[in-house]
């Protein structure tokens, strides 16, 4: 059983990206991987906006970071990037705080044409950061996921089966169980 850190750098409480990343985590401790969610918007702003390295705060993300075996992280796009509060933290943690991971990076946008944020924004971010593996990310468009008013989640069938595929290859990458991989070859 691997150990994974699910970030959401989302700065909305009412986030897509936050719901999708919960979603996807029930599904990897379904794996039997022990997953820990991290909320970045709950992280004192003063801390990430004044580069307070020192808060208690920002040194239990960086703790939670070293204790993971993989990392998901899940960002909504704004301007073709990653979100600015995703950025505040990383640049706070170690330069190597990824090194020996496994990652799998997420975006969410209104919009296919930001669909390569991924590979042109975060992953050269997460590769400087030392990731051992990053596998294969999965961009999700806004109207495909439906958040209801209970706190569940709906995913349109295409994308649900898309991200139970990329979160079954991390899932694989990590050591664990992925049963959707042997069915879909």
């Amino acid at each position: 059983m691997a150990k994974v850190l699910s970030v959401s750098g989302s700065p909305s409480a009412t986030s897509r990206t936050a719901r999708l990343l919960r979603h996807l985590d029930q599904r990897l401790t379904a794996q039997g991987h022990e997953v820990v969610p991290l909320d970045v918007r709950t992280l004192p702003a003063e801390a990430l906006l004044g580069a307070d390295f020192g808060h208690p705060a920002i040194t239990e993300a960086a703790a939670r970071f070293a204790w993971a075996d993989g990392v998901v992280v899940g960002t909504p796009v704004y301007k073709a990037a990653y979100s600015g509060l995703l950025k505040s933290l990383l640049d706070l943690l170690p330069q190597y705080a990824l090194a020996g991971k496994t990652v799998l990076p997420l975006a969410t946008g209104g919009t296919t044409a930001h669909v390569l944020a991924i590979d042109y924004a975060l992953r050269p971010v997460l590769s400087s950061m030392g990731a051992a593996h990053i596998v294969q990310g999965w961009f999700t468009l806004d109207r495909d996921i439906t958040a209801g008013a209970d706190g569940g989640l709906a995913v349109a069938a295409d994308t649900a089966d898309a991200l139970a595929q990329v979160t079954d290859r991390f899932s694989a990458a990590l050591g664990g169980r992925a049963p959707a991989l042997a069915a879909t070859g």
